[in-house]
């Protein structure tokens, strides 16, 4: 969240990035100050997302190394939020590439931005099971939220992945709401 105000106060300031607004910004602003700032943010954002993806990878692989050390009996490595030894996840004919960050669906290519993806993905990998607001908010972004703005955050992207895959996005076959639960994805 970043705050635009044109009455500066260093309270308000304060109390502002305490609630967690990412910055405030005093107006008159130039747009391209708010493009550059949105685009720090953002970048911010997905090192930060990066950075837990690996730490998670990293304890799993500790894991596993102590377990042949004291030689336990190998079990199947546990499957991480954002972690997969595989290029690709197909459910029926949707298809997300890990690699290129593209998705196919019935072979047609489609673009979606990184978020977008990044929502699909946590939604293909539980499928067909419910996925929580805020289970994926913490998956496709990143972060925390309260349940209110995990919600409008998850409505917001379905609606963009929906337009995108979905042959019919007012009768979605893909991408189906539980209402006040979340979302599951139906692949096949």
């Amino acid at each position: 969240m970043i705050l635009f105000t044109a009455q500066p106060d260093v309270n308000s300031a304060v109390e502002a990035l305490r609630l967690g607004a990412t910055d405030y910004l005093l107006k008159p602003l130039r747009p391209q100050v708010l493009v550059e700032r949105t685009q720090a943010i953002l970048s911010q954002r997905e090192k930060e997302r990066r950075r837990r993806e690996i730490q998670s990878q990293i304890q799993a692989l500790q894991s596993e190394l102590k377990r042949m050390e004291n030689d336990e009996e190998p079990r199947a490595a546990p499957v991480l939020a954002g972690a997969t030894n595989e290029r690709f996840v197909s459910r029926g004919t949707v298809k997300l590439d890990l690699h290129t960050r593209r998705v196919t669906v019935g072979g047609r290519v489609v673009n979606l931005p990184p978020t977008a993806f990044h929502y699909l993905l946590a939604l293909a990998r539980h499928a067909p099971n419910v996925v929580d607001y805020q289970t994926l908010v913490t998956e496709a972004q990143g972060y925390q939220a309260e349940a209110r703005e995990a919600q409008e955050l998850v409505k917001w992207h379905i609606h963009h992945i929906r337009q995108a895959i979905e042959p019919d996005p007012q009768n979605p076959i893909y991408i189906i709401n539980v209402r006040g639960s979340g979302y599951r994805f139906v692949g096949d």
